[in-house]
């Protein structure tokens, strides 16, 4: 038997969102599923490491670095964001519910063996570079990511 495919467009930069495609990319892992997570635009915010790396860059690039959440953890929310309240308290519930944060769900996705994959396009339009990023991802541009969505049981955009 075919092994069945699920793949996601992980376009948001929300935590609450980018926490939704990691649970359904590690179900589907755990249901045995070949998983991709292409990161695009804001999505790509969740593959940022968290301390600051020096690359060289343009004025542009840096301001846009700057302006944008360094790490899945400070991703904001979609919606009671609150000046920052919002995500700490969802933090907060989530901790004495025992859930899993967004760090621990991507951990846990690259132990699954779920394909990380950077958008190529969109790091140059938003001057990120590789070594912002976490390692053992993978960087392609959309045409790996409609090669794998043809194949697809399950194709998410979030």
């Amino acid at each position: 038997m075919e092994k069945k495919k699920t793949t996601i467009i992980l376009f948001s930069g929300d935590y609450d969102k980018a926490m939704a495609a990691y649970i359904i990319a590690n179900g589907a892992a755990a249901y045995d599923h070949e998983v991709v997570i292409f990161h695009t635009f804001w999505g790509l915010n969740a593959l940022r490491k968290d301390e600051n790396i020096e690359v060289k860059k343009t004025f542009m690039e840096k301001m846009l670095g700057k302006m944008m959440p360094r790490g899945a953890d400070k991703m904001g929310l979609s919606k009671m964001h609150f000046a920052g309240m919002g995500p700490k308290m969802i933090k907060d519930v989530m901790k004495k519910h025992n859930a899993m944060t967004l760090p621990q769900l991507i951990d846990m996705a690259q132990e699954q063996d779920v394909k990380l994959i950077a958008c190529t396009m969109t790091m140059d339009l938003l001057g990120l570079r590789q070594e912002e990023l976490l390692e053992k991802i993978e960087y392609a541009g959309v045409a790996a990511y409609l090669a794998d969505a043809e194949d697809g049981n399950v194709n998410l955009f979030i």
